[in-house]
């Protein structure tokens, strides 16, 4: 059985004729290959290790777990897909509203777990009923909505809990982080977020050295004087040892919180497997089902003992549309870098020893970021927002989302927040298109809009004249 572990030689394995397209069934020699591999792992590090601090998360188990599950990927694919999985970020707010309601490490990790299950299960049926049922059960516009308000519901996360520990060496660090993204180019781009987390690490230290404590709110949530940089854990860790491992806890309150993620998974493994066709030239389609199944799996068996939910990474595509090498070879090198990074406790603690303040001005344009991503998915699928059957629980479940929204149903059962927002915006968009007259459903609507789009009173004369 062909499991896409051999490659061949491309050309002399050194450099790559200009235009020339390493395939991910070739590879370059072995040296470059581990080179391009920690190139990876270097790419998704500042989102990946962001996650799963942001989630109260081990870091050393989340990396090692995405190194575990990278090599599920690539056995399931068959190295047809290169690909690495990182952790989730969708799963941030989930873990933030989980914990907000007394929710333990245990508890988040059970309710991922279940959403991993479902994950690998959608999957499943994607390879035997074709992605069709996907475009049907979540257009764009309900795809689009869900991420959006997954994004944005974590707002408050920044303003109330990371911000306020020092503020203005998150100011500092957004600015820092916004130039990187727009002004460096090409790899530097793509790991901007790392390197403002290492600018705020850094300025954090000098910040300290020169001004003393800082009398803010401390990562407990007391206002008290404290260093911003604290590396006491740091001096503690062992160089060599394995990472905090821990079982799953099944609670059905935190798993409703979580299951709306799933529409976001499916999302980002569709675009990655579309995307690294496109690059490839190869028609990935009936791998489609594959990836989501693998990604599932792999995410189960990394909340099955602690760690946190995986996802493929925009960032390595953004690696691989630089380097024009699609080669797996490398992404099991970078699986490889992972695993060993995990086993370093010191370099964990040094992850998770990031100031409040150098994360407040990271998430403020990470959420963002997250949360711009459905109104990308709008923008590619064209969604007509001038169309109330779009626009009603579009609109309706967002609001309900960012806001926090609740429905008590007993003194122990409520849905709120992302859970309910999912809930409106998919029911309401299949109820309201089953009620809706046949001249909404089409595109564009004939219909005089809710909401116009900005056109003046000339534009809208039948002739295009300006009316006297």
């Amino acid at each position: 059985m062909k499991l896409g572990v051999r490659w061949t030689l491309h050309g002399d394995g050194r450099t790559p004729a200009p235009g020339a397209v390493v395939r991910p069934d070739e590879r370059l020699s072995w040296p470059r290959t581990a080179g391009l591999g920690a190139q990876h792992v270097v790419a998704m590090f500042g989102a990946s290790f962001v996650a799963p601090v942001l989630m109260g998360l081990d870091p050393n188990l989340a990396i090692m777990m995405s190194g575990v599950a990278t090599v599920i990927f690539l056995l399931a694919t068959r190295g047809t897909v290169p690909s690495y999985l990182g952790c989730s970020l969708s799963f941030v707010g989930v873990a933030a509203a989980i914990r907000a309601s007394g929710g333990s490490s245990a508890t988040v990790t059970g309710a991922v777990f279940v959403v991993g299950a479902v994950l690998f299960l959608v999957g499943l049926a994607v390879r035997r009923f074709g992605a069709r049922i996907i475009h049907a059960a979540m257009p764009p516009v309900v795809t689009g909505a869900v991420v959006m308000l997954i994004g944005f519901n974590l707002a408050p996360v920044t303003a109330s809990t990371y911000w306020p520990q020092d503020q203005w060496t998150a100011l500092l660090v957004m600015l820092f982080t916004g130039l990187a993204v727009v002004c460096l180019r090409g790899f530097w781009s793509r790991i901007a977020i790392f390197l403002g987390l290492v600018f705020g690490y850094a300025l954090s230290w000098i910040l300290d050295l020169t001004l003393g404590r800082i009398h803010s709110m401390s990562p407990g949530g007391e206002v008290t004087d404290h260093w911003r940089l604290d590396l006491s854990g740091v001096g503690k860790a062992d160089w060599i040892g394995l990472p905090s491992f821990h079982g799953p806890s099944f609670e059905w309150s935190a798993i409703l919180v979580a299951l709306p993620v799933v529409i976001a998974l499916i999302a980002e493994n569709a675009g990655h497997v579309k995307a690294v066709g496109e690059m490839t030239g190869d028609n990935l389609d009936d791998k489609l089902g594959t990836a989501i199944a693998a990604d599932g799996a792999a995410s189960m068996l990394s909340t099955a003992v602690g760690g946190p939910p995986n996802t493929t990474y925009s960032e390595n595509i953004g690696v691989m549309a630089a380097t024009r090498v699609y080669s797996t070879a490398a992404y099991w090198a970078a699986a490889g870098f992972a695993l060993l990074f995990g086993l370093c406790p010191k370099f964990g603690a040094v992850v998770a020893a990031i100031p409040g303040g150098v994360l407040g001005g990271i998430t403020v344009i990470l959420y963002g970021m997250i949360g711009l991503l459905g109104a990308q998915i709008w923008i590619n699928a064209k969604v007509d927002l001038r169309n109330p059957l779009n626009l009603v629980p579009a609109a309706a479940g967002i609001i309900i989302g960012v806001g926090g929204v609740k429905l008590t149903f007993s003194d122990t059962f409520e849905l709120g927040g992302i859970a309910l927002g999912t809930i409106v915006v998919i029911t309401g968009y299949h109820v309201l298109r089953a009620f809706a007259p046949a001249h909404l459903k089409a595109a564009p609507t004939e219909q005089e809009p809710l909401l116009d789009s900005g056109t003046s009173s000339y534009e809208k004369d039948s002739g295009g004249a300006a009316k006297n």
